[in-house]
């Protein structure tokens, strides 16, 4: 008797699909972590090597020798930590307010929060330039955190609004009913609940500010002061460029982003799926 095929069973060309796909995802990467670990020699050898006959982590060593790159660490995780946790907490607040709260012009607002991420960054650079000028933040860190804070919170409340208006608005009416007020009501019952949503706007916060380049090439401008991007990027000379030490930087600058998804996964696996099932 026929074996009965199983209902919903991935078709064959879904597995060879999913093969090629981390294929082109993760060859970059190996082609990366190979060129890192090559001597000078080998860097340049026709044909390419797809691995080094003598593997070296000289690359990794001078990147941190010869280049202050634990100042631009430093800069980096302080500038994105601080915009990030800012950047959370207000838009958190703006999109409980905007879920919850009817009033006039709340459409407008969604809607120019949108139309305020459509402009590219070469607008901005001048008005910003002028801003931090006058205001004295520029080539500062807390000039970066303005900057990126400014930059972010409208995408995070458009995406915490969302996450605010998948939860029942009965919950705000229980917890009333029991003598909750509003401000109550938004600790003790609704946040806990949007944590997997916090975390996501999270992440995009982090990477945003984390990878951004522009801003902080032209409102920085002492080594004590630049990130890593501005940092990797002056590893790309006018003669000559390090390919072992450019790529041995960037997988430095991948470390933090990797150790962010490796302890936030299970919650960004659950903001993926919140609002899948029909309440």
């Amino acid at each position: 008797m026929k074996r009965k095929s199983q209902v919903g069973s991935p078709h064959p060309l879904f597995y060879l699909m999913l093969v090629l796909s981390c294929i082109i995802v993760l060859v970059p990467v190996l082609w990366m972590i190979s060129t890192s670990v090559k001597n000078e020699t080998e860097l340049f050898l026709s044909p390419p090597l797809l691995w080094p006959e003598k593997p070296t982590l000289a690359a990794f060593i001078s990147v941190f020798n010869d280049y202050p790159f634990a100042d631009y660490f430093k800069n980096s995780l302080v500038v994105v930590i601080f915009a990030t946790s800012i950047s959370i907490g207000f838009s958190t607040l703006a999109g409980y307010g905007l879920s919850r709260f009817k009033f006039r012009g709340r459409a407008s607002f969604l809607t120019f929060l949108l139309l305020s991420q459509m402009f590219p960054s070469v607008m901005l650079i001048i008005p910003y330039f002028k801003i931090m000028r006058t205001a004295g933040l520029l080539d500062s860190n807390p000039g970066l955190i303005v900057t990126y804070i400014s930059f972010t919170i409208p995408f995070c409340t458009w995406m915490m609004y969302g996450y605010f208006k998948s939860i029942p608005k009965d919950l705000d009416e229980a917890a009333a009913l029991d003598g909750a007020g509003h401000v109550r009501t938004f600790f003790s019952v609704v946040l806990p609940l949007t944590l997997p949503g916090i975390v996501a706007t999270s992440v995009y916060a982090f990477i945003t500010a984390w990878n951004e380049y522009l801003f902080a090439l032209i409102l920085t401008n002492s080594e004590d002061q630049k990130t890593i991007p501005i940092g990797i990027g002056q590893l790309i000379g006018q003669y000559k460029i390090e390919w072992n030490e450019l790529m041995a930087a960037s997988i430095y600058s991948t470390i933090p982003l990797m150790v962010l998804f490796l302890f936030l996964q299970r919650y960004l696996i659950s903001s993926l799926t919140a609002g899948a099932v029909k309440s």
